[in-house]
């Protein structure tokens, strides 16, 4: 039988994590993050809207935030209605591949250059704003025509006021700010959902760009 564990130690600790929490969403609740997701999340829904589809990347727990975000779209959210075209470059086959013949660098920037087109959006996470390989990417989706996104934190970094809609949130670490850009990715999915399904009354999938919607069949002929 073991002894009884003792929280006392740790509750100071998970007290003051939350309170922090709480002060850096107050933070951006303080400010203009609302108007900001508002746009990232019409730009979004008429990406889907035209068929088009969704990219994002990024690195460590960004890239995990990045496969969240994807999978609530393709996949399911909190409410069912169709599969929503999203991808993270989360593959490790391209990502070993192109980092170790083309440098680490390169890796998120090769896969929009074989995947991106004009119209569709990419969305890039980075806590700093600095991340090279993110950079990258945004410069080649920009190169071709897509919406550019980017979720940043400490100040923007080298990214800041370079993309097409931008939200930079605030924290001193890199869990805060990871945090935050989760939660962001959540209510853009939310409006998206709304503006697509609830607000427009949509309740078939929007069609594939370049596919035309099949024919009705005719009525069978009388006798």
């Amino acid at each position: 039988m073991t002894d009884a564990v003792d929280p006392a130690p740790a509750c100071g600790t998970v007290l003051a994590s939350l309170r922090q929490a709480r002060d850096v969403l107050d933070e951006l609740l303080a400010g203009d993050a609302a108007q900001r997701l508002g746009a990232i999340s019409s730009a979004v829904a008429a990406c889907l809207r035209a068929g088009q589809k969704v990219l994002a990347c990024g690195n460590g727990g960004s890239a995990c935030d990045a496969m969240h975000f994807a999978e609530e779209l393709t996949g399911r959210f909190r409410a069912d209605r169709p599969a929503l075209a999203a991808l993270a470059c989360t593959d490790p086959g391209h990502i070993t591949c192109t980092a170790n013949d083309y440098g680490y660098d390169e890796v998120f920037a090769r896969w929009v250059k074989a995947l991106g087109r004009p119209g569709d959006v990419l969305i890039a996470l980075s806590t700093s704003g600095n991340s090279p390989s993110v950079v990258r990417a945004v410069r080649a989706a920009a190169e071709r025509g897509l919406v550019t996104v980017a979720l940043l934190g400490r100040g923007g970094g080298a990214l800041r006021g370079v993309c097409t809609h931008e939200l930079i949130v605030p924290g001193d670490v890199a869990d805060r700010v990871q945090e935050l850009h989760m939660l962001a990715l959540h209510a853009v999915i939310e409006a998206v959902e709304h503006e697509l399904f609830a607000g427009g009354g949509r309740t078939s999938p929007p069609p594939r760009a370049g596919v035309r919607p099949a024919a009705s069949p005719a009525a069978p002929a009388g006798p």
